[in-house]
């Protein structure tokens, strides 16, 4: 009879050859195919690039927005990395990934452990007939363990595809926050231009209450007729109606940055600088560094989420084809027992001489699925070859949306050079049709339409210089730049993370993190605990 020590040495040695038949019977295989970037139709240039505006080296886009030089602008973007709550949501999100990789690490390992126990009692006459007593009791308690051996690498897939949706969950939040940084200058922007053009609207206002004065009294000096009088009028009046629509929209674009800052409309006033500020339009460079298509694969947060989202997919084939194949485990208990019978006792149970233990490996195989599984297979294989189409289409609209904003910014800037001319004649123009009137040497009506072509070029003019600065955010919101801005800070700020450890026990994963660049090639890990 074996010893308690060399019994212990004994189910020792059997737990070693259990842990090393699970890590090495498989670790060098792994059922489903190893993803493989397709190939991609990229440009080799964009079309403007002869455009005297557009420079084709590479620049850095991590803070495009300083190129406006528009220190309120500025700001406004970095309060809105800070307070954006929708941004926050998906920097949990990263979190929440974080745990399901370590859920994913953790089936790699035994995964199930428990204690069980049961105590029998048997009543008969049979018993005493026996020399047994009238009953007889028996008593078991132990622990007991299963481990599925990864030999088709099922649980290694899982691990893998849990790598690459946390690193597409960084991307999403990159993409939210590079967004983000873009409507926050648009609408800033919006707000700037809506500004400058209710300043012309009531500039006009002046210039028209004015001509309202003239006609008025070169009727009462009979010099003219009440028509003039009207007609005047119905252009102030026309004019003045558009100050009201413009305030309505000003105060709008005002609640879109609240929200965009996570704030109560009245907390924004400050926010927007001083009376110097209002109507000043941010005006962009020149020049833009757009640098060279393939670029925008390397930089753009939505190109990489589609790119990993396909990774993970390809994992999860493996993950739903190992399901075809014989699973292998091995379980084992150990525990002790006792019974009342032949002058035994209850109370014997933990004597090691009444130690039990059972280990042997197992096998479980669907042989009958009815096809569910190998369609379960076909279904995944269609979904990852639907998230390549996904990425090689992401990268297309990438390069459409860049030549998009970039045609849009190069155009507008020729527009405005026209309307700048446009609205220096028009009023010169005025200028000389209220002095020919005055004199008496034009009638009024060439006043009226002077006034409202003034108006016309002015409003004209301020909306394409507002259209020039946003198509040229659109231009480095397209090439990606701006989620840089996160680099080396936390995903979720300091009082949420607090909040979240006094709640539940994280561990380490609330922890700052460098983000992941590349998804990581050992996939056998220790648990996360």
């Amino acid at each position: 009879m074996l010893t308690p020590k060399h019994q212990i040495k004994r189910i020792f040695h059997l737990l070693i050859a259990a842990f090393h038949l699970a890590i090495f019977s498989g670790c060098n295989y792994k059922i489903g195919p190893e993803y493989e970037s397709p190939d991609i139709d990229v440009a080799k240039d964009w079309l403007e690039k002869e455009n005297k505006h557009v420079k084709n080296e590479s620049g850095d886009f991590s803070n495009w927005w300083q190129l406006f030089k528009d220190p309120v602008l500025n700001q406004l973007i970095l309060k809105a990395y800070q307070q954006n709550i929708p941004l926050r949501t998906i920097g949990l999100r990263i979190l929440q990934s974080k745990a399901e990789l370590g859920i994913a690490i953790g089936d790699f390992y035994p995964q199930k452990q428990g204690f069980d126990g049961e105590l029998n009692e048997i009543s008969s006459p049979l018993l005493k007939d026996l020399g047994l007593g009238n009953s007889l009791a028996y008593s078991r308690i132990g622990v007991m363990a299963n481990w599925e051996i990864d030999f088709w690498g099922k649980f290694r897939r899982a691990i893998e595809a849990a790598d690459a949706q946390l690193m597409a969950s960084v991307a999403s939040y990159d993409n939210a926050l590079l967004t983000l940084i873009a409507e926050v200058a648009t609408n800033y922007i919006q707000l700037r231009t809506l500004e400058k053009r209710l300043q012309i609207a009531e500039n006009n206002v002046v210039i028209q209450s004015e001509s309202v004065r003239i006609a008025t009294s070169k009727f009462k000096g009979g010099s003219s007729t009440q028509r003039d009088v009207e007609q005047a009028k119905t252009i102030l009046a026309s004019t003045q109606s558009t100050v009201p629509i413009l305030q309505s929209q000003i105060q709008q674009s005002k609640n879109v940055l609240c929200l965009l800052f996570s704030i109560p409309p009245e907390k924004l006033i400050q926010s927007l600088g001083d009376s110097s500020q209002i109507g000043k339009i941010p005006a962009p460079p020149v020049h833009v560094a757009v640098g060279i298509p393939t670029d925008l694969i390397r930089r753009r947060p939505d190109i990489r989420k589609a790119e990993l989202d396909a990774v993970a997919e390809s994992a999860k084939i493996g993950v739903t084809k190992a399901s075809l194949y014989p699973a292998f485990s091995i379980s084992g208990s150990f525990g002790f027992v006792a019974s009342n019978s032949t002058g035994s006792s209850l109370s014997d149970m933990f004597g090691w001489g009444n130690n039990y233990y059972r280990f042997g490996p197992s096998v479980q195989w669907n042989l009958f699925n009815y096809g569910q599984l190998t369609n379960q297979v076909r279904a995944q294989d269609s979904k990852f070859e639907q998230m390549l189409l996904t990425y090689q289409q992401t990268v297309l609209r990438a390069q459409k949306d860049v030549e998009d904003s970039l045609i849009a910014f190069l155009m507008n800037q020729n527009s405005a050079e026209y309307l700048a001319e446009s609205t220096a004649a028009a009023q010169r123009s005025l200028s000389l049709a209220q002095l020919q009137y005055t004199e008496g040497i034009t009638d009024f009506t060439t006043v009226l339409t002077a006034e409202q072509e003034l108006l016309k070029q002015q409003d004209n003019l301020a909306q394409t210089l507002g259209s020039i600065s946003n198509n040229l955010v659109g231009v480095y919101r397209n090439l990606g730049g701006g989620w840089q801005l996160r680099e080396g800070k936390a995903f979720i700020p300091e009082p949420i993370r607090i909040a979240m450890e006094n709640r539940t026990n994280w561990g380490g994963l609330l922890e700052p993190m460098p983000a992941p660049t590349q998804r990581p090639t050992n996939l056998i890990r220790a648990p996360e605990w």
